[in-house]
């Protein structure tokens, strides 16, 4: 799963990156985000041409759900069944958005303990997560727009840390990913792949990222890993 991601990249970097047409919200950086806070999201625009960057909340509420709480369980969907499961298929078919990034968090068990791992490009760019986005209102007039971020079997970096990991898209894919209808929903369905693993690094970082509460320039910070790493691929 992906459950905490990092995104410190100056918006202009973003809006280049996605294509934004948009006017970018202030966007400080983020060391730790984490599910149900309000994340960065990049969409095509309601009117008109161009794509839109938006705030939505980390946690997918599907158009059919009685309570918002059901987003707590629906923060990543799995690409084998993003298509068809109840809760993403519609998203999917019609509402595919882009996540920023620049870093992501997985936990490598070890022993009684996990040890958290931050995993980003080689060149340290910012990229984009695969995700879904969802508009709910509830019966008393409230109004949430959602996103969820899709996940895949891990590549050969990130199999000795975790056993998923989100998908990054390539930009030469992202206007595929943002295209609407059914047979555009096939041609994404063909993305949800991992990374390659020669454009990545992952090294240890401190445990104060496992609390939300913490969020600060020290989490991205290296740490030693006292277990031997992988050969070759993990600083």
């Amino acid at each position: 799963m992906c459950g905490r991601y990092c995104l410190t990249t100056a918006p202009e970097a973003i809006r280049r990156l996605c294509k934004v047409t948009s006017p970018l919200p202030n966007l400080p950086a983020r060391y730790n985000i984490a599910p149900t806070q309000d994340v960065p999201v990049v969409r095509p625009a309601k009117e008109g041409q161009g794509r839109e960057l938006a705030l939505l909340r980390w946690g997918l509420v599907p158009r059919w759900a009685d309570s918002p709480k059901i987003g707590y369980r629906m923060i990543n969907a799995r690409a084998e069944t993003v298509a068809t499961k109840p809760a993403f298929r519609a998203a999917f078919r019609a509402r595919r958005c882009l996540i920023p990034a620049d870093g992501f968090y997985e936990w490598r068990k070890e022993g009684t303990q996990k040890q958290p791992y931050r995993i980003g490009r080689q060149d340290g760019e910012v990229f984009a997560l695969a995700g879904l986005w969802e508009h709910w209102q509830g019966p008393d007039g409230e109004v949430i727009d959602s996103c969820t971020i899709i996940v895949t079997a891990a590549n050969d970096l990130l199999r000795p840390i975790h056993d998923r990991m989100p998908v990054i898209l390539d930009p030469a894919d992202f206007d595929v990913w943002l295209e609407g209808g059914p047979e555009a929903a096939n041609a994404a369905a063909a993305l949800l792949r991992p990374y390659p693993s020669g454009a990545l690094a992952a090294y240890p970082v401190s445990t104060r990222v496992n609390s939300p509460k913490n969020d600060d320039a020290g989490l991205i910070a290296p740490v030693s890993d006292s277990p031997e790493p992988a050969q070759g691929t993990l600083i």
